[in-house]
């Protein structure tokens, strides 16, 4: 048996915090497998008027897209303010204030009305960092997609790791991607879309990226283009770490001092009674509890604590892992811990 006793709001404390965990796939068949579906694309600036779906070329190993519309997805979501804008940089997304007038003629835009700084690139760091994005006929990008399930809330920052025939690319922490094989910036990663992508082709940038040392890194490759092969390899490898931020659940169950000082336990009980009599032998239960509970030095125990919602259904269980006596003088508190 049990008693109840309702929570006030101050017993309830919920508390978030982070948690990170690693994982490592190797082989393509490992990162589209059950539970995985880490999947990979090459985009490719087609330009096709108008767009024809049955001759559109086609990527992916876990679901199809076309090698057009990943192109110009990729660039309208991650690298629209540095093509619209002319810098290697990328601007901030901005925006203007409508001060209403009487009527529309009257309304006025305060702040930039131009259409440079109108996207937002999704920017993984404070700092400024240089980013490309190829515009040339038929140049390809490598996509790598990981699902949310498996990154969380995000990526950890120099975590992450993509390996294949021609190499292995990595992270520094700040939003680039690094080909180890020539230490040179070959695209970015965007951690909290779980977004992967190389955007570095075969030839030196024309436009500067060649020679904009970044650490001791150099952005442009001059290896033969590396988006097909780590797009296409069969002999791949993606290890990271993800973010989660899960939240603790903490319950307050207090016992005050006056109360619950009778135990509701019915063993305390003697049980029934045989009683003879000239009608026959017969059990009748008894209207007493054992002498040893009723002395002033009885206390009850505490074995298991429920929560219930305000039907009373129950909803969870905590075992105490011994008996725990309830203080006639002080109160006694539970805590209970739930992560979710």
């Amino acid at each position: 048996m049990g008693a109840y006793k309702q929570f006030l709001s101050s017993d309830i404390i919920v508390t978030p915090f982070e948690v990170n965990k690693g994982f490592t796939f190797t082989g393509a068949a490992s990162l589209t497998g059950s539970n995985v579906g880490i999947d990979r694309y090459l985009g490719k600036n087609i330009n096709s008027s108008p767009f024809n779906p049955s001759t559109a070329p086609t990527t992916g190993q876990v679901t199809t897209q076309y090698q057009e519309l990943i192109y110009d997805s990729v660039k309208q979501l991650y690298y629209g303010n540095i093509i619209n804008s002319g810098s290697t940089y990328g601007l901030l997304a901005v925006t203007s204030s409508l001060i209403p007038g009487r009527d529309p003629s009257g309304d006025v835009l305060v702040g930039i009305t131009s259409s440079t700084g109108r996207y937002a690139d999704y920017f993984t760091t404070s700092l400024t960092f240089a980013k490309y994005f190829p515009n040339s006929a038929s140049a390809e990008i490598g996509v790598l997609s990981i699902p949310t399930s498996l990154f969380g809330n995000y990526i950890m920052p120099g975590t992450f790791r993509w390996t294949a025939d021609s190499g292995s690319i990595i992270d520094d922490g700040e939003g680039n991607l690094i080909y180890e094989t020539q230490n040179k910036i070959c695209g970015n990663i965007f951690y909290q879309q779980g977004i992967a992508i190389i955007t570095s082709d075969t030839d030196p940038l024309n436009d500067g990226y060649d020679f904009a040392d970044y650490g001791t890194a150099i952005y442009g490759l001059t290896d033969p283009i590396i988006a097909q092969n780590f797009v296409t390899s069969s002999n791949v490898t993606c290890s990271f770490s993800s973010s989660f931020i899960i939240y603790e659940n903490q319950y307050k169950c207090t016992v005050r001092e006056n109360e619950f000082n009778f135990t509701l336990n019915s063993s305390i009980t003697s049980g029934s009674t045989q009683v003879s009599s000239s009608a026959g032998t017969f059990f009748t239960p008894n209207q007493f509890v054992y002498d040893f509970s009723t002395g002033s030095y009885f206390s009850p125990y505490v074995t298991t604590v429920g929560l219930y919602d305000d039907d009373k259904n129950l909803l969870a269980v905590g075992k105490l892992a011994q008996p725990l006596p309830i203080s006639p003088t002080t109160d006694t508190t539970i805590l209970i811990n739930i992560d979710r």
